[in-house]
């Protein structure tokens, strides 16, 4: 009977500008912590677009829209890949209460 692999600690995040992952999401940090990461990321994000959406398009070039839209997509997938590695875990640790 083979042994099941150790459930891994570090998790990488969704790399686009590199061929190899850089930046890593540990597992074995506290649900509240985890939760810190994704609040900070996701309001920065929904702030970053709402600049957008109270802004007049002729107020931007395109290399700005270009930025603030890859701003917001890098936001949004970091929060996508800390929900991913929440989610396999589970939510029945002992700090998720």
């Amino acid at each position: 009977m083979k042994n099941p692999l150790p459930p891994r600690r570090f998790y990488p995040c969704t790399e686009t500008a590199t061929d190899a992952p850089v930046l890593l999401i540990d597992s074995d940090a506290p649900l509240r912590d985890l939760h810190a990461c994704l609040r900070e990321r996701l309001n920065a994000a929904l702030e970053h677009l709402n600049l957008m959406a109270c802004s007049s398009l002729p107020d931007f070039g395109e290399r700005d829209l270009n930025n603030v839209a890859n701003t917001a997509r890098i936001l949004v997938q970091d929060v996508s890949d800390v929900f991913r590695v929440i989610e396999h875990c589970g939510f029945d640790t002992p700090d998720a209460a």
